[in-house]
């Protein structure tokens, strides 16, 4: 089946929310790896605070973190406003500094996804392009026009290597755009160049 065109942010964003003098400030960013999820959380963590709770998803791959707070009350929460906005491959961190006052389990659900939602629902959002994965096959002569047509394009180099034949890369790109790479390649290549969908 066909998913409902998921959005991404444009840029990071972020929300500040007090609940009983303890602060929890939501930071949220676009991100497209899971490496650069972690990075963002690893980042954000270095500041010196009570706890940094933290969930990302990246189409079928998620993951979420409470940070010594009670299990369920903070990453599931941060997680579930990500989900709740149709959003993906998106990290959330929300910091919290403790303000003295117990908020109970509840309490600490809507602090840590109230935070999450208030940034999520405050940023630019873009639609997320679904990526499919291609390899691309030309003669050696062609190298140096399928790496013009890849930055154009916006594909994403995955491999490359060289054999007898010439030069295969893998690549992902936006699915509606693979027609066209495929028509100005055998424009550029008279035809001596294949492109192969893998999946």
């Amino acid at each position: 089946g066909v998913s409902a065109a998921r959005e991404t942010l444009a840029a990071p964003s972020q929300a500040l929310l007090e609940v009983k003098k303890s602060r929890h400030l939501a930071r949220a960013a676009p991100v497209d790896s899971p490496e650069a999820a972690m990075a963002f959380v690893a980042e954000v963590s270095r500041e010196p605070a009570t706890h940094h709770c933290w969930a990302w998803r990246i189409g079928q791959v998620y993951r979420f973190n409470d940070d010594g707070e009670p299990a369920g009350t903070a990453g599931k929460p941060i997680l579930a406003a990500i989900d709740g906005q149709g959003l993906d491959h998106v990290v959330v961190v929300v910091t919290r500094w403790y303000g003295g006052i117990k908020l109970g389990a509840g309490g600490l659900v809507r602090a840590y996804g109230g935070a999450a939602a208030d940034a999520l629902r405050l940023a630019p959002r873009v639609p997320l392009l679904s990526l499919e994965t291609v390899a691309v096959r030309v003669g050696f002569a062609h190298a140096q026009v399928l790496h013009a047509l890849l930055t154009e394009f916006g594909a994403r180099k995955i491999s490359e290597r060289f054999d007898a034949e010439g030069l295969c890369v893998e690549l992902d790109l936006p699915a509606e755009a693979i027609g066209a790479l495929e028509a100005r390649l055998l424009d550029a290549t008279r035809g001596l160049s294949k492109v192969f969908r893998e999946r």
